[in-house]
């Protein structure tokens, strides 16, 4: 399950800010969401393309000078070309271009004038300084973040993430969402909730439909749900406003970079999407299969609690010194713990602290620093790591 889809191929592709170099044929290509089709004529003519390679003009390309897109063709084709130079001398297995991982990627699809970037290696603000040496993304503020907090700790990112596993959304009108996934597809349903402040069972419906559908979007690229997709409206027996909550929704993934289709309302009030899947859902990253649920269930990933309990220990030594720290944790996770007690100390970065463990039977984990002495004795059997 979301495993589809080559995992090797000889087909060359190198991405830009506004266009791709591609190697699986030799023409000039444009993003599906480009459909003026006099710009795309005018600007295949003026494209400086080398003969034996293809160009794909990304959606961001429409808006882009002719100049600064043949200066990016003119550097993909450069390092192309440096690929494969270097190539014709390996005699053995190696890494020829990596395009910055990750991180390459966000500088490219994410970076405009108004960004400030932070990175927590000065490896990494080298890489981001040299990026930026091309002017085609104009000026941007680069720092280097030195705190010992997470950047996802300090910003409050990583209480986001964690929102993005409740099944549960609350709207501004006071009705909500319901995402459901099931082996088959992902199911939301749209909820009025507390919200029945109309004049009518239709504007009810309406309010609660039309700020469901910007949630929606919203929560599908947040979580990167793909496949099929399918909303359960509130009922609504006015056209208009069924075209209306249509449009609310196209415009929500106006920006999206995956490929998505959005379906007409059926009689029932359903509306299906498609939408390519590219990455993993947020689901696979943080979420592991609970072996006391035989496999069916899921739990947060134990490495991922690892570190936000790091997070919380290191909270509290920015307060005061402690050497004695008390964890409370789901079950679920004492043969973790028990399995490698010294890892586990390490992975919390409390080598230096004596670590006292309880379980209990709740998903929720709590840290609290040990300071009376009544309170380590009548935990002194649950210590693990002294």
């Amino acid at each position: 399950m979301g495993n589809k889809g080559a995992k090797v191929t000889n087909v060359i592709s190198i991405p830009g800010k506004y266009c791709v170099l591609m190697t699986m044929n030799k023409e000039v290509t444009f993003s599906r969401k480009i459909q003026d089709g006099l710009l795309k004529q005018s600007m295949a003519e003026q494209l400086k393309k080398p003969n034996d390679v293809g160009i794909m003009i990304r959606t961001e390309g429409a808006n882009a000078s002719i100049d600064d897109i043949n200066k990016e063709i003119s550097k993909l084709y450069s390092i192309y070309n440096n690929i494969n130079n270097e190539a014709k001398y390996f005699n053995k297995f190696g890494l020829l271009f990596d395009n910055g991982g990750i991180l390459g990627r966000v500088l490219r699809d994410r970076l405009n004038n108004n960004c400030k970037v932070y990175a927590n290696t000065e490896e990494d603000v080298q890489y981001i300084n040299e990026f930026l040496a091309d002017s085609l993304y104009g000026k941007v503020s680069v720092k280097l973040y030195d705190d010992n907090r997470t950047l996802f700790d300090y910003y409050g990112i990583e209480r986001e993430i964690l929102s993005l596993r409740n099944n549960r959304v609350y709207l501004k009108c006071g009705g909500y969402i319901v995402i459901d996934r099931t082996e088959a597809m992902y199911v939301i349903d749209v909820n009025s909730g507390k919200n029945v402040k109309s004049s009518s069972i239709e504007k009810t419906a309406y309010i609660t439909n039309y700020q469901a559908a910007e949630e929606i979007a919203r929560q599908i690229e947040l979580r990167n749900l793909s496949g099929i997709i399918v909303i359960d409206f509130i009922d609504m027996d006015n056209e208009q406003n069924r075209e209306k909550i249509m449009q609310k929704l196209q415009e929500g993934f106006r920006d999206d970079k995956n490929k998505t289709v959005i379906y007409p309302f059926t009689e029932l009030n359903l509306v299906q999407i498609a939408r390519r899947r590219s990455g993993k859902s947020i689901y696979d990253y943080l979420e592991e299969n609970c072996e006391l649920c035989g496999g069916k269930g899921k739990k947060l990933r134990f490495s991922y609690v690892c570190m936000l309990i790091k997070n919380e220990i290191f909270k509290i030594d920015e307060q005061r010194d402690i050497k004695d720290i008390h964890i409370e944790i789901d079950e679920i996770y004492a043969d973790n713990i028990k399995g490698d007690v010294l890892t586990f100390v390490k992975n919390i970065n409390a080598l230096d602290k004596s670590i006292y463990v309880t379980y209990r039977r709740d998903e929720h984990f709590k840290v609290e620093p040990l300071i009376f002495a009544n309170q380590i004795e009548s935990l002194e059997m649950f210590r693990i790591y002294e």
